[in-house]
């Protein structure tokens, strides 16, 4: 599933073709994808200009004229794709519709917005600009990682007394947004944490120095475009490479990278999840 970079860089994608445009047609395929869309979407969507794009974790929001938002969950292999955009972002021309083109939304530019979802895990909602902060999806979540609200002191009090391995508590939504499992694994072996230490048992300046960790972790990823394993693709269809750089995520076997160290990277399953860290620098 694609992460807080990969959700940042098709947002970035997208903000040229979509911010100041017109929503000439939105052409909605099925009535679902993981759930039902709401009622008159297209209705709702054609002839809305779009103020502008945000992110809100995972969600990408397209806030509209109307006084309505929509979230875009890009779900397991979920794809925003922009074709013939007229302001030269982009050098595709329109391709010819596929079958798991579900959204496709024609702005009065010129560009063409295709939602491609083969899986159909992806999800599309509607809600009021004005109290977007409370929907379901988006009140439970904690502060974004590159915002102002994530800090020490945040951290520090959210995982006090908590008896949980450290990599369960960063892909905690409500600890914090946005981070899944390549980027935790990136960023507790830069950390030198192992994934299955208690959070409680963590020292609190090694916490705190997980934030300013996880902050470059995410910025470099999105300067790469993030990281494509399998479906994800940009928003020009090109694909990100921050998995060239990745130090410990599906290296296993691998030697570590830390210089004097070449213990082979090991992987456990927690949660159902695989974890990715160096036994010798992770502790």
């Amino acid at each position: 599933m694609p992460e807080l970079p990969e959700v940042e860089t098709v947002m970035r994608g997208l903000a040229p073709a979509m911010t100041g445009a017109v929503i000439a047609q939105a052409d909605v395929n099925r009535p679902d994808l993981r759930w039902p869309f709401p009622v008159d979407m297209s209705a709702r969507l054609s002839g809305q200009k779009v103020l502008q794009l945000r992110r809100r974790s995972k969600y990408i929001l397209a806030d509209l004229a109307s006084g309505e938002s929509l979230l875009i969950h890009l779900g397991m292999s979920g794809r925003m794709l922009v074709s013939g955009d007229p302001l030269g972002q982009f050098a595709h021309n329109h391709p010819a519709p596929e079958k798991h083109d579900h959204v496709v939304l024609h702005m009065d530019n010129g560009a063409r917005i295709t939602f491609n979802d083969p899986r159909r895990f992806g999800a599309m909602d509607l809600m009021e600009t004005a109290t977007a902060a409370s929907h379901k999806l988006l009140a439970v979540l904690g502060p974004e990682p590159l915002g102002n609200d994530f800090h020490e002191t945040h951290l520090i009090a959210a995982l006090k007394g908590r008896m949980m391995p450290v990599k369960s508590a960063l892909l905690d939504q409500k600890i914090v947004a946005g981070l899944g499992n390549i980027y935790v694994c990136e960023a507790l072996y830069r950390g030198r944490i192992h994934p299955a230490r208690k959070t409680g048992r963590i020292s609190k300046p090694r916490i705190a120095a997980l934030v300013p960790i996880i902050r470059q972790v995410l910025a470099e990823a999105i300067e790469a475009g993030g990281s494509s394993l399998r479906d994800f693709r940009q928003a020009d269809g090109e694909l990100g490479y921050f998995q060239h750089n990745f130090d410990v995520y599906g290296r296993e076997g691998a030697p570590c990278r830390t210089p004097d160290c070449s213990q082979p990277i090991r992987r456990i399953v927690q949660s159902g999840r695989s974890s990715f860290y160096c036994p010798t620098c992770q502790r």
